[in-house]
């Protein structure tokens, strides 16, 4: 809820800056685009951490990936062939 009030009340958005840097101010911050990052929870309701995979016969998934993906591919891969390296031939065959 701190979050909804911060992005919708600049002043208690500029508060929660000065923590941080004491020298801001509300002159200091320009509108401008905002994003949201998604956040993937289990069947539990509780937060899955990033970078989570499950494995299925064939199939690898990548799931909860955050934005760095792309900065992290090269070693999102190497896990990914190191586990499935480690496990049973059945991750390695894709049956129809």
């Amino acid at each position: 809820m701190d979050e909804y009030y911060r992005s919708l009340n600049k002043a208690a958005f500029v508060r929660s800056l000065q923590r941080l840097v004491p020298e801001i101010t509300a002159d200091d911050l320009v509108p401008g685009g905002s994003g949201v990052r998604v956040q993937a929870l289990g069947i539990n309701g509780k937060l899955i951490d990033d970078f989570h995979f499950a494995y299925t016969k064939g199939v690898v998934h990548v799931c909860n990936v955050p934005s760095p993906a792309a900065t992290a591919s090269l070693a999102i891969a190497k896990h990914i062939v190191e586990t499935v390296l480690q496990h049973d031939e059945d991750l390695l065959t894709v049956r129809s």
